[in-house]
C-alpha cells in the first residue's frame, strides 16, 4: 500500500502526540505511526511530573538549575527559549484536559517545587490518553503496532517518507512532504533499565542511515532509584526524594549529604554515583518513605507503590533495596533549536533528538516538556518547509545486526556508569567482529526483529565510538582513565562510521536563519 500526506510522524509519545496536534491546527495533513499501542512508550510510564516555570519570574532559576545539571555542555540559547514556552504549552494540555493537581512537587536539580503532576505518579499516562484522545478527534490517520523499517530519500538528499511494516506484514509505503522522528530513547540497549520494551534506538538509526549526524550518544542517564525484578528495573520515582525519602547505606546511615550539600536532591549523575559506591563500600542501598506515613505514601505514590507490592516490598511500611539503572538517554538525532536534523525534510524531537538542552545530565521532570516544545516547534518548522518530493527515491537501510542480547551485554560491561579506554577498544573489537558469526538474519526472527537488531548493533557501536571519543569525565559521562573534566567542553558528533569533536559554540552553525512561529494550543 502506498499513501501521501504532508507530515509522517514516526512515534507515538508526549513528541509525536503534540506534533501531530499543532501539525493539524495548521491545516496539515498528518500520519502517525507508533511501533505500540499508541499509549505507550516512555510518556505513559513517566512517573514524576512535567518541569515548567511557575510564571516569567521563575524562568531565570528554572535555566540556571536546566544548565548547571547540564554540566557546562547545554546550549544556553536553547535552555532558555525551552523555559521561555514550557509554561505556554504545558498549560495548552490543562486546557486540552490533563488533570493536574493545584500542589507542585520538588525533584533532584530544582531549586523549587515546580513539577505539576496528575495522579500521583501517574503524569506520563494522563497526558499520553489525553493527547491521544486529541489526537483522534483531530483526524490524525494513527497506525497502531507498525514499526518503520527505512526511511525514503530523493535523490535530492531529500527525505521525503518512510517503509513501514504493519502488525499484518507486508510493507506500506509513505510519501511525505516531512518525516519527525519522536521514537524516543535508546534504553533497551542495556541489559537492565526502565526503559518501555520499543525503546531499541529506531529513530536514531533510522537517522544515522539516512545521513544524518547522532550527537553526545556516550551519555546514558542512570536513574538512582531503581529496584530489580528479574531483568526489569521499577521505577521509584524521584518526586519520592523530593516528598522526603531518605537514602540509607547498607549499616542504616544516611550518606548523600556527605557526597552533595544538596543530599537526596542532588542531581541525578551525583546521586547515582553516590549509591553505586555505598552499595560496593557496603553492599546495600535502600530508599526509606516510612517515615512520611502509609496514607501519604499510597496517595502520592498509587502506581509505584501497587507495583512494588506485587514483588513483596511495603514503599509505605519498609524500606526497599534501590540501585541506578538506564533510565534516559540524553544523546541522539543532531538537531537545532527548530527540531530540524543535518538532513532535509527530516525533524527529531523528544528524547529521539539532541537538542542541546540537556547536555551532560538531563534535569528531572524537563523530558515532558521538552516534548511538547520541540514537538510544536517540529510541526512549525515542518510547516513552513513543506516540499511534496516527487520521482524515485532510495530506501535507507543499514547494516545487518547480532543478536540483541550480545549487544546489552557489551555495552553493560564497557558502557555503564563507570568507563575505560581499553574495555571500550575491546567492545568494539567484539562488536564488529560478532557481524558474521552472531547475525541476527529472517531465518533467526521475523523482519521486524531483524531491522530491531540491526539498529540496536548500530546504537551500540555509536555509543561505544561516543565514549572514546569523550576523553574526560562530565556529567553521566565517567571515564575512570580520565577522571576530571576537561578545560572547554565539546559535543562528540558521528555519522555512522567515525566520531569527532565539536566545540560547544560549533552546535549553533546550523541554527535557522529565520524562526518559525511556534504553535500553542
Amino acid at each position: 500500500m502506498e499513501k501521501q500526506t504532508d507530515l509522517l510522524i514516526i512515534g507515538g509519545g508526549v513528541a509525536g502526540l503534540y506534533a501531530a496536534l499543532c501539525a493539524r491546527s495548521r491545516g496539515m495533513r498528518v500520519v502517525l505511526v507508533c511501533k505500540r499501542a499508541i499509549t505507550g512508550g516512555s510518556t505513559y510510564w513517566a512517573q514524576g511530573g512535567v518541569a515548567a516555570p511557575l510564571a516569567a519570574w521563575d524562568e531565570e532559576a528554572h535555566a540556571r538549575d536546566t544548565l548547571t545539571a547540564g554540566r557546562g555542555l547545554s546550549d544556553e540559547t536553547v535552555v532558555r527559549e525551552f523555559v521561555r514556552e514550557a509554561h505556554t504549552h504545558v498549560n495548552a494540555l490543562a486546557r486540552l484536559g490533563v488533570p493536574f493537581a493545584p500542589n507542585l512537587a520538588r525533584e533532584g536539580g530544582h531549586g523549587l517545587a515546580r513539577i505539576r503532576q496528575a495522579g500521583g505518579d501517574g503524569t506520563g499516562r494522563a497526558i499520553s490518553e489525553t493527547l491521544a484522545r486529541q489526537v483522534g478527534a483531530a483526524g490524525v490517520v494513527v497506525w497502531e503496532h507498525a514499526f518503520a523499517r527505512a526511511l525514503l530519500r530523493d535523490d535530492q538528499g531529500r527525505v521525503v517518507g518512510a517503509d513501514i511494516l504493519p502488525k499484518g506484514g507486508g510493507v506500506w509505503r509513505v510519501r511525505a512532504g516531512s518525516v519527525l522522528l519522536a521514537t524516543g530513547g535508546f534504553g533497551r540497549a542495556y541489559p537492565v533499565t526502565t526503559a518501555p520494551r520499543e525503546a531499541t534506538g529506531d529513530g536514531v538509526a533510522l537517522a544515522v542511515n539516512a545521513g544524518a549526524q547522532a550527537r553526545d550518544m556516550e551519555f546514558v542517564q542512570f536513574h538512582p532509584t531503581v529496584v530489580i525484578a528479574g531483568s526489569e528495573g521499577l521505577l521509584v520515582t524521584e518526586a519520592a526524594r523530593g516528598a522526603g525519602g531518605v537514602l540509607r547505606n547498607a549499616h542504616g546511615h544516611r550518606f548523600m549529604t556527605a557526597y552533595d550539600p544538596h543530599g537526596e536532591l542532588a542531581p541525578r549523575d551525583v546521586v547515582a554515583r553516590s549509591i553505586h559506591s555505598e552499595r560496593r563500600r557496603t553492599g546495600n542501598v535502600t530508599l526509606d518513605l516510612s517515615h512520611l506515613g502509609a496514607a501519604e505514601v499510597r496517595s502520592r505514590f498509587p502506581n509505584v507503590h501497587a507495583r512494588l507490592l506485587r514483588e513483596g516490598l511495603d514503599l509505605a511500611r519498609d524500606p526497599v533495596p534501590v540501585q541506578p539503572a538506564v533510565h534516559y538517554t540524553m544523546g541522539g538525532v543532531r538537531t537545532d533549536a527548530w527540531a530540524r536534523t543535518t538532513v532535509p525534510g527530516l525533524y527529531a524531537a523528544g528524547e529521539v533528538a539532541s537538542c542541546g538542552l540537556h547536555g551532560a545530565n538531563r534535569l528531572a521532570s524537563n523530558s515532558l516538556s521538552e516534548g511538547l516544545v520541540f514537538g510544536a516547534r517540529a510541526a512549525a518548522a515542518a510547516a513552513e518547509e513543506l516540499s511534496i518530493g516527487s520521482g524515485r527515491v532510495e530506501a535507507c537501510t543499514g547494516a545487518a545486526g547480532v543478536v540483541p542480547e550480545l549487544v546489552r551485554d557489551i555495552l553493560a560491561r564497557a558502557a555503564g556508569l563507570e568507563r575505560e579506554a581499553g574495555h571500550l577498544h575491546a567492545a568494539l573489537g567484539e562488536l564488529e567482529s560478532a557481524r558474521p558469526s552472531r547475525a541476527l538474519s529472517v531465518q533467526h526472527g521475523d523482519d521486524r526483529a531483524v531491522h530491531e537488531a540491526a539498529n540496536l548493533t548500530l546504537i551500540g557501536a555509536l555509543v561505544l565510538r561516543g565514549a572514546l571519543a569523550r576523553e574526560e569525565s562530565r556529567g553521566a559521562h565517567l571515564r575512570l582513565d580520565f577522571p576530571g573534566i576537561g578545560e572547554y567542553p565539546y559535543h562528540v558528533v558521528q555519522d555512522g562510521t567515525r566520531a569527532w569533536r565539536e566545540p560547544l559554540d560549533s552546535a549553533r552553525q546550523q541554527d535557522a536563519c529565520y524562526a518559525p512561529h511556534s504553535t500553542v494550543l
